[in-house]
């Protein structure tokens, strides 16, 4: 048996029979970015936590980064974390393996013959490949592979000089290039400002391989929402600090036009949970990281929706439909109710993540997820 919408009624493969009264059924949602620390970091996520926090945000499908202990380079790193998956995971877990060995833009290269059966992707998140020759090397291998290339964008040099947006897109573009030459699937993360928004779209109109997400914050928030709540509360200031940092105005309204005419092809949380200590130091002294699974439909559907500026269907697009083609996850039985009736406030205290740090406290929204429904089969609600 199917899960069938009958009337008002959700009639799921058990029989279970939802009420859909204030509520509307849309296709369950993906984030291709998150991070939930096991095995190595425990105390800050655990695939058992993060998982049923994707749950609670209507995500059934997540992929996970590899900044790892052990980082997933080789294939009994790799089977050590897909081992706490089947024992864990409330929903699709979907692991990343590295670029390099350690994980780190740089050094030895992965083993990625022998983990590609097991990995969504190839990625080095947290650390850009700084050296153009190695970047080359694993997009030919990736592509012999038939395996996307997922890079976290960030050249060190530009970075030192203190050119932030730079370091960004110039890496992109440098990897742009090598994707157009290599024939490599190629997807690049977080994207956080306008300069990073052309460059992408340029290629796409060339014909490269090419997709792209940025985050709930970077669509909402500016560097003027920042620093107001700086100067209220500087001792909260590492809710707001993540890398890439939060950009100007003009940034969030060009990410915003990217959206709308295609060039950004989904959202993606970049959840990274840390420990309260890890984000109670200030914006300059704390990690660089919030959580965002639990917060990311509402955020959106309140921010973007319910002000005009995109439809509901643009927002399922890149919340389901469009990472879900990329990446091959397509699911049709997979489903989220949401509440669009009622307004609420996020409470980091109720999150079943283990992470509390994010600039959405105390936020008042719409849309919250009731159920989740994975393979016919309520996963949360």
């Amino acid at each position: 048996m199917k899960t069938v919408i009958n009337n008002d009624k959700l009639i799921l493969n058990d029989g279970r029979v939802i009420s859909l009264d204030n509520s509307f059924v849309l296709p369950a949602f993906v984030d291709v970015h998150v991070h939930f620390r096991e095995p190595g970091y425990e105390y800050k996520e655990t695939i058992a936590s993060g998982s049923m926090a994707a749950a609670a945000g209507g995500f059934t499908d997540v992929c996970t980064m590899p900044n790892l202990n052990p980082a997933p380079s080789n294939l009994e790193a790799v089977r050590k974390q897909l081992e706490i998956i089947e024992k864990d995971a409330v929903i699709g877990v979907h692991p990343y393996g590295t670029i390099t060995e350690a994980g780190r833009g740089e050094g030895k290269m992965a083993d990625m013959e022998a983990i590609a059966p097991y990995v969504i992707a190839f990625s080095d998140d947290g650390f850009g490949v700084q050296d153009g020759g190695m970047m080359r090397e694993a997009m030919e291998r990736a592509k012999a592979l038939d395996k996307m290339i997922v890079a976290h964008c960030e050249d060190m040099e530009l970075l030192a000089e203190g050119k932030v947006r730079e370091s960004e897109w110039r890496q992109i573009e440098r990897d742009l290039k090598l994707a157009d030459e290599t024939g490599v699937a190629y997807h690049v993360c977080h994207i956080s400002c306008r300069e990073s928004v052309q460059v992408i779209r340029d290629a796409k109109k060339s014909g490269v391989n090419v997709t792209c997400e940025t985050a709930p914050h970077y669509l909402v928030l500016d560097t003027d929402d920042v620093e107001k709540f700086l100067s209220r509360e500087p001792e909260n200031g590492g809710r707001f600090k993540m890398n890439p940092p939060i950009k100007t105005p003009d940034d969030r309204d060009a990410l915003i036009e990217g959206i709308t005419d295609g060039t950004v092809d989904m959202i993606a949380t970049d959840h990274a949970p840390h420990s309260e200590e890890e984000k109670s130091r200030g914006f300059a002294r704390s990690m660089n990281g919030i959580v965002g699974l639990e917060t990311a439909f509402p955020v959106l559907y309140t921010g973007l929706v319910r002000t005009g500026i995109i439809t509901l269907n643009q927002l399922s697009e890149i919340m389901s439909i469009n990472p879900r083609k990329r990446f091959g996850l397509e699911n049709p039985d997979d489903l989220v109710v949401v509440d669009f009736a009622n307004e609420y406030t996020i409470n980091p205290a109720e999150f079943k993540t283990m992470g509390r740090s994010t600039p959405f406290d105390g936020w008042k929204v719409y849309g919250k997820p009731m159920f989740t429904i994975r393979n016919g089969e309520v996963v949360y609600g």
